[in-house]
């Protein structure tokens, strides 16, 4: 079992679950893995990501391969004190048994023969063939942007005002503390503000709650399967089940989404926390190509238009923060009779979060006192159970 990679990558509060000396590990662990040569390294706003950046440069050098620092072109929902590493190869994110095998070499010993060098243009590049490829004339379309004080601060208001587009950003002034604080998807109480005080055409924050967005993708792109995962509400799939569209689901995270649609050989998939991917000139998931994406699907109508064809399911979410990782047995138990009761009507789902030390207890109901009354009855047993 994986000790330091959860869902998406190595995460944890900087200081105490990820130092800069596990992250030098990693580094030169994935180096030594992939049989060394140029390692691309892009960091977030936080103020512990020049730390950790040259912990993770060091490693890879350390393992005889090449730092290719990028800057800043990376970010993540959790609070500010989190960060931590995630790891792409081949064009794509790693599996669990890869993961493995680089978490048995942590502390295998480097030549240290390798070097770094800087990139100066790499976010420039990105936003080139973003635009490329999934631009359109965003001409008299009026958007609101809230940038989560993260690594698209400077980049996203400026890609939607080269299309044409009327541009409000907020959350576009990073300090290294501030990122994802009161702003952002997590946070979209400044966005709603900005968007109805200035009767916006719609606003955009990083990431989003990307159900609505795959489903307004996936018509607007006529796709013929999509992939999501097990906390995608079930409004989407009685949407897709209409519409004819396969669905395909996966455990929660974007790269098992990945491994999915290269399996089935389709394009578009997501989940729920807001990473929509679309493989069509792409090989992961894009924040920022999802919302062009978006803006050309809704042309010549309304946000609420697109996405009010899907009928969403009330959905009540708590976190119960334990150290367990394991979900006792009489919780899976409960978890098992209650779904058999909800059948169709709704569902409850019990898993442990990859990148915070708890449990997410997500409940899904025709009503929403229903699923409120039923949520904090699960997570009151979780709590009993592991507390």
């Amino acid at each position: 079992m994986r000790r330091y990679f959860g869902t998406d990558g190595v995460r944890g509060i900087v200081g105490a679950d990820l130092t800069p000396e596990l992250v030098e590990k990693v580094g030169k662990a994935a180096t030594l893995w992939a049989g060394g040569g140029r390692v691309f390294v892009g960091r977030d706003t936080r103020g512990s990501g020049p730390v950790l950046e040259t912990a993770l440069a060091r490693g890879i050098t350390v393992a005889g391969g090449t730092a290719v620092l990028g800057g800043v072109l990376s970010a993540s929902h959790n609070p500010p004190e989190y960060n931590g590493v995630k790891l792409f190869f081949d064009g794509g994110k790693l599996g669990d048994e890869q993961e493995q095998e680089i978490e048995d070499l942590l502390d295998a010993v480097g030549s240290g023969s390798g070097s770094a060098e800087v990139v100066h243009d790499a976010a420039e590049r990105y936003l080139e063939h973003v635009l490329g490829h999934f631009g359109s004339d965003l001409t008299r379309l009026r958007i609101g942007v809230d940038c989560a004080n993260g690594a698209y601060a400077e980049i996203a208001p400026r890609a939607f005002e080269q299309l044409g587009a009327e541009v409000h950003a907020v959350g576009v002034e990073p300090d290294g503390s501030n990122i994802n604080v009161g702003c952002g998807a997590t946070d979209l109480t400044r966005l709603r503000q900005l968007v109805t005080s200035n009767s916006l055409d719609l606003g955009v924050a990083f990431d989003g709650d990307g159900d609505r967005i795959v489903a307004v993708l996936a018509l607007h792109l006529g796709v013929e399967v999509v992939a999501v995962t097990v906390m995608t509400n079930l409004g989407f799939h009685r949407l897709m089940a209409e519409r004819g569209v396969r669905v395909v689901t996966t455990p929660v995270g974007d790269r098992y989404v990945l491994e999915a649609l290269k399996g089935e050989g389709a394009q578009l998939g997501g989940e729920q926390s807001g990473h929509v991917i679309w493989l069509r000139d792409h090989v992961t998931g894009d924040g920022l190509a999802a919302a062009l994406l978006l803006c050309g699907a809704i042309r010549g109508g309304t946000l609420s238009e697109a996405t009010g064809v899907m009928p969403r399911f009330p959905q009540v979410l708590r976190n119960v923060r334990v150290s367990a990782r394991e979900l006792p047995q009489a919780v899976a138990d409960e978890v098992d009779r209650v779904n058999a009761e909800l059948g169709e009507s709704g569902r409850v789902l019990v898993r442990r979060s990859g990148t915070e030390p708890m449990f997410r207890v997500l409940v899904e109901a025709e009503n929403a006192a229903d699923a409120d009354k039923l949520c904090a009855s699960i997570a009151a047993l979780v709590q009993a159970e592991l507390g």
